[in-house]
């Protein structure tokens, strides 16, 4: 066999197994299929709980509250003031939830250094970077540094905050409003909010805003 064959089985070989499900992934699934089988649980049900809180529509419930909260101040301030109660009141459960506004001289970042602590009914499934030892460790110790590897670049004068969630207690960053989208409807403005804004990973959407212009 010559160096060519091999470096072409070798790649033919990489491009079937990079279509196959993670080793975490294949486990779950085999776990699914038991409990299905010992009629333990309904896979109707699993669908429901996996497409309420996926990463495709989860955040879009944060989103909501972001973009609501950038028409109502009032609503933003009682978000501020109790965020599980303000939430309640756009339909939403999310208990023990601390809202943190970005301004111009402050920027949040949220991090559970014990597990990955997160407010799943607003933002969907944690990322698996927020799970990870490395940004549970370096968000508190290294903030600037975690935030410009997220491409997030902040002037001196910006004060970071980081706030470690707990099982008593979530955190949502209200980021701020992008510049030139007054007189956009809420459908709009929510359409801009990301879900790593929303953890602080993620502070100008205003590249978003004229993307959307």
């Amino acid at each position: 066999m010559t160096k060519h064959d091999s470096d072409t089985i070798a790649a033919i070989h990489r491009e079937l197994h990079s279509h196959l499900p993670s080793e975490p992934a294949l486990r779950a699934k085999a776990l699914e299929s038991l409990l299905v089988e010992k009629g333990m649980i309904d896979p109707a049900a699993v669908d429901a709980w996996v497409g309420a809180y996926s990463e495709d529509i989860g955040p879009k419930n944060g989103a909501r509250i972001v973009a609501r909260c950038w028409i109502d101040p009032d609503l933003k301030q009682r978000m501020l003031d109790d965020a599980a109660r303000a939430v309640k009141e756009l339909g939403y459960e999310q208990s023990h939830l601390i809202a943190v506004e970005n301004t111009p001289d402050v920027h949040n970042l949220v991090v559970c250094t014990l597990c990955s602590c997160y407010p799943t009914a607003l933002l969907g499934m944690p990322p698996n970077w927020y799970k990870m030892a490395a940004y549970r460790s370096r968000a508190v110790r290294d903030p600037l540094g975690v935030l410009a590897e997220f491409g997030v670049a902040l002037d001196e004068q910006v004060e970071i905050r980081v706030w470690d969630s707990t099982a008593e207690l979530r955190y949502i960053v209200i980021p701020q409003r992008p510049a030139g989208t007054d007189g956009w409807d809420e459908a709009a403005l929510a359409s801009l909010v990301t879900r790593n804004a929303m953890i602080g990973t993620e502070r100008d959407l205003s590249a978003r805003a004229a993307a959307d212009t």
